[in-house]
């Protein structure tokens, strides 16, 4: 029987890992072609911080070679940029003319980094933290100057920050909101976390709108201003402040999309014979970036391209388990609370371990914690089965030990109970 043709756009961790599925289940259902618009093979991008910080290296971080693809007979084609989709000939085109004909086509196009429209934003100097590109011209300037402002203290930004200070700069982090890493942590466990990286030498501005990057006499960005009429020296600029689904491909071709591509369930777009993985994905009307619910998504569209017809993703619920710096942190819900939840709340400043435990109608909604993070994963699982804790809430937040050790001793712990 002839094979049918699959052409893959984007060579990223949610689309590989598709193909791989796809192999497992149907190897020989397929010819398969894969379109990547970087020089590399797939690499993993939740390492390029270890790359930055020189503790990895570009070829510890490569997840499949080139021979992984030769020897699944996957033609692959990198530095190949798609400009467009004919959904009427089923064929893909190339930058360079490249053209490529398929019978079903799975775009995984990932996100791009959003950047400031603020005068200054196309300046040398000035660049994103996305991909291998980035981090090489970050290493760059590391080498030739001293002064690195890092705009966004979310995850990205603290790992690009901490990443340049270990390459010898002087850091500053400049960030919109009252706290750091705000989606992640509450109020106090990023108070915690910004200690630390104070004592590591990063220096932070908060509640600060960046207004505009000025040049030096030989056009390269030199200083950096804020709304309130502060400047500071930078001769290195990171923007780190948010991703956007890549759809623009799509959108081009008519393909149906509102902040993403629009999937269903199956992963499948408006046009049947089209699918779509990863950050570049709107599901009932989400957009994830985190890995495990863009590898629960290839999961299911493998089963479906490899015509299983079964499975269905249905969304995630997400938890972030994270080291930041040395600081082990954990965030899992809706752990903010609101004035119908309860929170139970463990604090030993002295020790850097803060736990709190968010609780609605007797489960688990949320959580965040800091130091001690052993536990992230049993309260995770609370957390997606709706586990009612009634009976061990007093124990709760010590810990699935502790809670093990109060039973056989038949004794009762009390921790602090807070409500809104």
């Amino acid at each position: 029987m002839k094979k049918m043709k699959l052409v893959m756009v984007g060579n990223g961790m949610a689309g590989v890992r598709t193909l791989e599925e796809i192999l497992k289940m149907a190897p020989d259902l397929y010819d398969i072609t894969v379109f990547g618009a970087e020089p590399h093979t797939n690499y993993n991008r939740i390492l390029l911080s270890p790359v930055l910080a020189g503790e990895m290296t570009l070829e510890d971080i490569m997840l499949n070679d080139v021979e992984w693809y030769e020897k699944n007979g996957i033609t692959l084609r990198l530095d190949k940029q798609i400009k467009r989709i004919d959904r009427i000939a089923r064929k893909v085109i190339a930058a360079d003319g490249t053209e490529e004909s398929y019978d079903r086509l799975l775009l995984a196009t990932g996100s791009n980094p959003f950047v400031l429209p603020i005068p200054g934003k196309d300046l040398p100097g000035v660049i994103t933290y996305r991909d291998i590109k980035d981090t090489n011209a970050m290493i760059a300037a590391a080498s030739q100057y001293k002064h690195a402002v890092v705009i966004g203290g979310g995850l990205l930004g603290l790992e690009a920050a901490n990443g340049l200070k270990l390459r010898g700069m002087d850091v500053t982090v400049v960030h919109l909101a009252e706290w750091l890493m705000e989606r992640q942590l509450d109020k106090t466990a990023a108070n915690m976390l910004k200690k630390s990286l104070e004592n590591k030498g990063l220096r932070f501005l908060l509640k600060t709108q960046t207004t505009a990057i000025l040049a030096n006499a030989e056009g390269r960005v030199s200083r950096i201003c804020f709304s309130d009429g502060e400047e500071i020296p930078a001769d290195l600029v990171v923007m780190a402040v948010g991703i956007k689904p890549n759809d623009d491909l799509a959108k081009a071709a008519g393909v149906h999309c509102t902040r993403g591509i629009v999937v269903s369930d199956t992963m499948q777009t408006y046009d049947p014979r089209i699918y779509a993985v990863g950050e570049c994905v709107s599901h009932r009307g989400t957009a994830y970036g985190l890995v495990a619910p863009l590898f629960e998504m290839s999961k299911v569209c493998a089963t479906h391209l490899a015509n299983m017809g079964i499975g269905r993703y249905e969304g995630s619920v997400t938890s972030t388990k994270l080291k930041v710096t040395g600081v082990d942190l954990f965030s899992a819900g809706s752990f903010q609370g609101d004035p119908e939840t309860e929170e139970l709340v463990f604090h030993d400043p002295m020790s850097g371990v803060y736990k709190k435990l968010v609780l609605k109608d007797d489960c688990i909604v949320g959580g965040v914690m800091v130091g001690d993070t052993g536990d992230g994963a049993w309260y995770f699982q609370m957390l997606r089965e709706k586990t009612n804790i009634n009976e061990i809430r007093d124990q709760l937040v010590f810990g699935q030990a502790s809670l093990q050790s109060a039973v056989h001793a038949g004794q009762g712990i009390t921790a602090e109970m807070v409500t809104p």
